[in-house]
């Protein structure tokens, strides 16, 4: 009899979980409203709060729905900008503020071109850095993927806010965070890599954080550096090139070697080069693991964050290296 309750239990909770999975729809999340809690499954609040601090450049790194490392950073930065108490919890008077950020809906209805179906994409992309340089281009797997980073959005939950989308076909309607940022400001006049907090803000000349980015940074076998450095150059669409003197954990070849272009490239879409030899500002190709992982000692971002980091840089732009305070440590990656 306990066993059958059990039973009985268990497939009325599975049914409430799809429930309210069911309800993760763009009327919900844009009418959502603050709750105190943290909830353990995607959540509506979470989502909206996420779409709006990506808005305001307060990145939580990839939209998810989810309470993250990274989503708490965001608003922990929002809320010192805001002159709040910085705890990175979501209060009411946190979600006001930020409510107030913006009017316009988070999620929206977008119509896929055929440029987004068209590719070219690169079905197969291998893990080790030798076989990527085979490749012509390391161009996105699928058309799921490229829109779901030109949404800033996980592939899961672009998936679950369009249900039974196959996303191979042009006009199909789809549902979407409306991540539009604003032109990037014109008072930047420095970077600051904290490398304690894995985080990397844009100051403007009275030291206001004008945007605050969720960063993999070095590692304590090719730690980032200290001190002063300057932007040399933005490049975008970049190739990479290895250097065997870089003695990359998993790399066996002892000869240099260059991986084409592409967002899968290992330095992403765009690399922001600095006065320090071999170090820079990069994406990813794997924007899920940013501020969870360590790097080769560079910096690296989700692409969209160093895309719109990008924008406001040039050459000469200061870049500091502080230590911060330390976090938690993550594992390695490329």
């Amino acid at each position: 009899m306990i066993r059958l309750l059990l039973v009985v239990f268990a497939a009325f909770a599975l049914a409430c979980s799809v429930a309210r999975a069911a309800k993760l729809d763009m009327t919900t999340v844009n009418q959502a409203q603050f709750a105190a809690g943290e909830p353990k499954d995607v959540d509506p609040a979470v989502l909206k709060a996420q779409i709006l601090l990506d808005r305001a450049r307060f990145s939580p790194g990839l939209i998810d729905g989810r309470i993250s490392e990274n989503f708490v950073k965001a608003v922990g930065a929002f809320q010192t900008a805001s002159g709040l108490p910085s705890d990175g919890k979501l209060t009411q008077e946190t979600w006001d503020k930020l409510m107030a950020t913006s009017t316009n809906p988070v999620l929206v209805t977008y119509e896929v071109t055929r440029k987004d179906v068209r590719g070219p994409f690169t079905k197969r992309i291998p893990s080790r850095m030798e076989k990527m340089a085979r490749l012509p281009r390391l161009g996105y797997r699928n058309a799921v993927e490229k829109l779901a980073e030109r949404f800033h959005i996980s592939e899961q939950l672009l998936r679950r806010l369009n249900p039974g989308i196959g996303f191979r076909k042009a006009g199909t309607m789809l549902v979407v965070p409306d991540v539009g940022r604003d032109g990037p400001p014109a008072a930047v006049a420095s970077v600051e890599v904290d490398k304690g907090a894995r985080l990397v803000r844009v100051l403007d000349p009275s030291g206001k954080w004008l945007a605050v980015y969720p960063a993999s940074i070095g590692s304590e076998e090719k730690p980032a550096p200290s001190g002063m450095a300057e932007v040399k150059r933005v490049v975008h669409n970049p190739t990479y090139h290895y250097d065997p003197h870089f003695a990359f954990k998993g790399v066996k070849t002892k000869r240099p070697f260059t991986i084409a272009a592409g967002p899968n490239n290992p330095v992403g879409s765009i690399w922001i080069d600095l006065s320090i030899e071999s170090y820079g500002i990069h994406g990813t190709p794997e924007p899920g693991k940013i501020g969870t992982t360590f790097s080769h000692g560079c910096i690296r971002l989700t692409n969209w964050d160093a895309e719109d980091l990008g924008s406001m840089v040039q050459q000469g732009t200061k870049v500091s290296f502080t230590e911060g305070l330390a976090d938690a440590g993550g594992e390695g990656s490329h």
